[in-house]
C-alpha cells in the first residue's frame, strides 16, 4: 500500500506539479506581513520609500484634479488611522517625526492588505441608478 501525503499529477512533459495551495489570512496577518516585508526592505536591501512616499503624497494632493476632496478625505483616513494629529496632515513626509514615519507606513500597509480584500468586479447594486 502506497501512502502519498501530497496531491501531486504529472502533465505532459513528465514534470511533476503540486496542486497550488493556499491560506486564507486576516486583514492583520496581511498588514502584518506588509509591515515585515517593508522592514525587511529597508535592513537587508538598504531600500528607502520616502521619495516614492513624497510622490504619493503630492499626487493625492494635487489641486488640479477634481476630485481632489476626495482625495483629501482618504488621505486624512491614513493619518488618522496612523494617529497622526490633524493639524500634522499637511506636512510632507520628510517633516513627520521618525515615530509618525513607522506609524504612516504602518497604516498605509494595513490600508493595502484590506484593499486587497476587496471584490475584484465591483459594481453598483441593481437598486441604484443614476
Amino acid at each position: 500500500m502506497k501512502l502519498v501525503t501530497k496531491q501531486s499529477r504529472v502533465n505532459h512533459d513528465m514534470a511533476f506539479t503540486e496542486t497550488a495551495r493556499a491560506v486564507p489570512l486576516t486583514p492583520g496577518q496581511r498588514a502584518d506581513g506588509l509591515q515585515h516585508i517593508a522592514e525587511l526592505r529597508r535592513d537587508v536591501f538598504k531600500c528607502d520609500s520616502t521619495a516614492e512616499i513624497n510622490r504619493f503624497l503630492a499626487d493625492v494632493r494635487d489641486e488640479s484634479d477634481p476630485r481632489n476632496k476626495d482625495n483629501i478625505r482618504a488621505l486624512s483616513a491614513i493619518f488618522f488611522l496612523a494617529g497622526i494629529k490633524k493639524e500634522r496632515h499637511g506636512l510632507d513626509f520628510n517633516e513627520l517625526t521618525s515615530e509618525e514615519k513607522k506609524a504612516l507606513v504602518d497604516a498605509m500597509n494595513k490600508f493595502r492588505a484590506v484593499v486587497s480584500l476587496f471584490p475584484k468586479h465591483l459594481s453598483m447594486p441593481r437598486e441604484i441608478t443614476f
